[in-house]
């Protein structure tokens, strides 16, 4: 059944794949298809899909790969949950790559074709059908697994129904400041066009900036108890957002950042400390895990923990 789940995601389209995460070229040439890079923070294309051939190359890390070699940077995961998330497409017409691979594509070159012959821009495969409050159990579930209840997650995210490939999905929605969602649920991580980043203005003179939303609804559960937290919000959904929003950040009188403790986040954080002395780098109260996320679900098993051992009858 493994060899069987890894053969069938090899054929998975990885245009449409990345497309479905909100990832879209930013310019094809025959079938190359080249994007800012979703491994890295960069400005200029460095990221190549070859569709003929159905792998990628990132000339930024120097990697590339099928699919699964992506999914496995990308999700920072290991081999096996990425086909347990991937499983989830393994539907028939979806994603599906539509030539076979042959062993003469093995050692592929990755040379520039000189003719630019262009072809049309592919459409977003999300189409968001409806959004509503936080109903659906397996979502409520899913929040409670990662330690976010459901009256914090209510106030800043929706229940999106929406179409992929034209199979309908539920999952939670975060609004970026273009009307686009981050979506999320046990088994799917995506976003629907347009990808942008989520400002929270509060008229404050202090910014929390946060990598994903999760991190976000973090900081909002372990804080629902204080009165005095005035700061604005800004989650850039993505870290290829963060640069082009020094700008926004400038304009502010401190900003804390709340970035992942990988090594992405962690190289951004240090290239705004090169900027001025106005940013402050919040993940050391975190800083035996990977995000704000993780330490909050930690904090949960260690409590939960305690309460079990003080409940105890010898």
């Amino acid at each position: 059944m493994k060899k069987l789940i890894t053969a069938e995601t090899r054929h998975i389209d990885i245009v449409d794949y990345l497309s479905a995460l909100g990832f879209h070229p930013s310019k094809i040439r025959n079938k190359d298809y080249w994007y800012l890079s979703p491994l890295k923070n960069e400005k200029k294309t460095s990221f190549k899909v070859n569709r003929n051939l159905n792998i990628w190359y990132d000339n930024g890390i120097g990697k590339g790969g099928t699919l699964i070699d992506f999914g496995i940077i990308y999700f920072n995961c290991t081999f096996r949950d990425f086909l347990q998330h991937i499983s989830a497409y393994q539907n028939p017409g979806v994603f599906l790559f539509h030539q076979p691979l042959s062993s003469s594509h093995l050692q592929p070159s990755f040379s520039v074709p000189e003719g630019e012959k262009k072809e049309p821009m592919p459409k977003s495969k999300i189409v968001i059908v409806s959004a509503k409050s936080l109903t659906e159990i397996s979502l409520l579930r899913y929040l409670q697994s990662r330690c976010i209840s459901a009256e914090i997650a209510n106030r800043f995210c929706k229940e999106i129904n929406f179409l992929l490939y034209n199979k309908k999905r539920t999952a939670i929605g975060f609004q970026n400041n273009a009307g686009g969602y981050e979506l999320r649920s046990a088994n799917f991580k995506g976003s629907s066009s347009p990808k942008d980043v989520t400002f929270i203005n509060q008229n404050a003179q202090e910014l929390n900036v946060f990598e994903g939303f999760f991190n976000f609804l973090s900081y909002h559960e372990i804080n629902k108890n204080s009165t005095d937290i005035l700061t604005n919000f800004l989650v850039v959904n993505s870290l290829s957002f963060f640069q082009k929003q020094s700008e926004k950040m400038e304009a502010f009188q401190y900003v804390h950042l709340f970035l992942d403790r990988d090594a992405s986040g962690i190289r951004a954080t240090q290239e705004v400390f090169q900027w001025s002395k106005k940013y402050i780098d919040q993940s050391h109260s975190y800083k035996n895990h990977k995000d704000l996320n993780e330490y909050l679900i930690e904090q949960h098993k260690r409590q939960h923990n305690q309460s079990y051992v003080r409940g105890r009858r010898f």
